[in-house]
């Protein structure tokens, strides 16, 4: 149990830092996609680059209080954010395109999905 509270502990941080990135990723996404009339994929992809900058700086300094050389350690946060985006369009399609959700609960079910993703890969691989 004593093993598990810090674990929880950083998970709960993960998850704020990613809801600030969600309000970025889906109000990026938005403008662009409604307002600029921009391509959804397009958009979405922006709208997830965005949430990665922001994810990346406060998961550094307050998930996972890192002290490490950041280059390698961004390299590797934005490669397997790359690989969530890569499974967040693909999941968006599968969603969106094939089972007919509507767009955002689509893109919603797919970041719940790519979190588990980024939450393990950057604990267990990154920081």
């Amino acid at each position: 149990m004593n093993h598990l509270f810090p674990f929880l502990i950083k998970v709960f941080r993960f998850a704020v830092v990613g809801l600030s990135g969600l309000v970025l990723d889906f109000a990026v996404t938005w403008l662009l996609k409604e307002k600029a009339k921009a391509n959804k994929y397009i958009a979405n992809s922006c709208g997830f680059i965005v949430a990665v900058i922001n994810n990346y700086i406060w998961n550094r300094r307050w998930t996972f209080e890192s002290n490490h050389i950041w280059l390698p350690e961004l390299s590797k946060f934005v490669l397997f954010a790359l690989i969530g985006l890569l499974l967040n369009n693909l999941l968006i399609m599968l969603f969106h395109g094939r089972w007919n959700i509507k767009f955002y609960y689509a893109k919603m079910l797919a970041t719940i999905c790519v979190f588990v993703w980024n939450f393990l890969s950057n604990f267990y691989f990154n920081f």
